[in-house]
């Protein structure tokens, strides 16, 4: 759902999320997760890693920008578009890969 529609009071479905359309729901749902209250307190790179794993590919960079977008959110932020977490994703994969 684009941002500007998301209402917190809402939130029924996955699809109910900021930046969740069909395909991000069943990303979701093959993670495990069913209700967007199940995102409260995770960590969306560990998400993003799962998903991954599970499907047997790597997924765009972009698609942990919208996790992390989702879970920010669920955790009390406003609502934002998924891009407004691309720079987070980058300064977190760069400090990965210089452990």
């Amino acid at each position: 759902m684009h941002p500007s529609k998301v209402r917190r009071e809402a939130l029924h479905a996955l699809t109910d999320l900021p930046n969740i359309a069909a395909a991000g729901a069943a990303d979701l749902r093959l993670l495990g997760i069913h209700h967007p209250q199940q995102l409260i307190g995770a960590s969306a790179l560990d998400l993003y890693q799962r998903l991954c794993l599970l499907s047997g590919q790597q997924h765009d960079p972009c698609v942990l920008d919208v996790l992390l977008s989702v879970v920010d959110f669920m955790n009390g932020a406003e609502a934002q578009p998924w891009w407004a977490y691309t720079s987070q994703r980058k300064q977190m994969l760069a400090a990965l890969k210089s452990v």
